[in-house]
């Protein structure tokens, strides 16, 4: 009974770092980047910035829940190469978007009177993604 408390309770932390250490990346990428914005400068469509906002809201939310459950979605192989030219979109803005994203950390850090402890901070963050991902494909994935 103890063992399987302590299992639930190690669940829930890690679930709630990883949850946090994705959403403080997910908000960076928006705020500090300014994506939304730069997006309505270069399209000039000013008024249709609550749009884009809810499309952000809703897509986040959509997505989680499709993560979270077996729920599967069967679309028409043109419906999918446009929802894979998509997320190609999305990933490229993303991938040029990163390298603004690190000058983020030390700033954040200097602010919060830890500066000295960067190279630490990045390392956890390394070690952790490399530790999720063993985990993950080690233990979740079926090899066949």
């Amino acid at each position: 009974m103890k063992i399987e408390l302590m299992y639930i309770l190690i669940q829930t932390i890690v679930g709630f770092g990883s949850g946090l250490i994705v959403g403080s990346g997910f908000v960076a990428f928006l705020t500090v980047l300014g994506i939304i914005p730069r997006l309505v400068q270069l399209s000039k469509s000013i008024n249709w910035m609550n749009y884009y906002q809810a499309s952000v809201i809703i897509g986040a939310l959509t997505g989680t829940y499709l993560t979270f459950t077996d729920m599967t979605i069967d679309l028409p192989n043109l419906v999918l190469v446009f929802w894979g030219l998509l997320h190609g979109v999305f990933v490229g803005m993303l991938a040029a978007a990163l390298t603004e994203v690190l000058n983020v950390f030390p700033i954040l850090m200097k602010r919060l009177g830890i500066d000295k402890e960067l190279l630490w901070f990045l390392m956890a963050i390394v070690i952790g993604k490399i530790m999720g991902s063993l985990f993950h494909w080690l233990i979740f994935v079926d090899i066949i």
